[in-house]
């Protein structure tokens, strides 16, 4: 990855398109979650930090969405409008070797299949493997603001 493009990536630029979608985020759901934090009157931390994992044959970074914080401390938001195998993978390993770290997930339709032809949702996966979740909206119980 070239520095432009990483710099890119660090960079939430506020001007708008025709299509009404902020630059400097990857979808419209982190867009429309960005104004929700904001109007919570929280700073938005956009990939922030860097949590390095290892995967079978190699070491690799997770750079979460959202920095959010809680009391006592803070939780990774993760928006989801596919989940993808490797996303899911990726998600596994993590917990896995970084189980003090909350990340919760933030699907934009949490009834989507996992796969084409499974019964098994977004939401149910998210629930077997010990994840928070919610759909298309932060919960307002997450939203913790330093007045609280």
């Amino acid at each position: 990855m070239t520095t432009a493009r990483k710099a890119e990536r660090r960079t939430i630029s506020r001007r708008r398109t025709n299509h009404g979608i902020i630059h400097g985020y990857r979808s419209g759901l982190e867009d429309a979650i960005s104004r929700q934090i904001s109007d919570a009157g929280i700073d938005v931390l956009y990939e922030c930090e860097r949590i390095p994992y290892t995967w079978p044959s190699r070491s690799s970074t997770y750079c979460p969405d959202f920095k959010l914080p809680k009391p006592g401390g803070f939780f990774f938001l993760e928006t989801k409008g596919r989940f993808v195998v490797s996303d899911r993978s990726k998600m596994l390993l993590v917990k896995q070797q970084h189980p003090d770290i909350d990340i919760r997930l933030l699907f934009q339709n949490p009834n989507a299949k996992i796969y084409k032809g499974s019964k098994t949702t977004y939401a149910m996966w998210a629930d077997k493997h010990g994840f928070q979740w919610a759909g298309k909206r932060i919960p307002d119980e997450w939203l913790y603001t330093e007045e609280k």
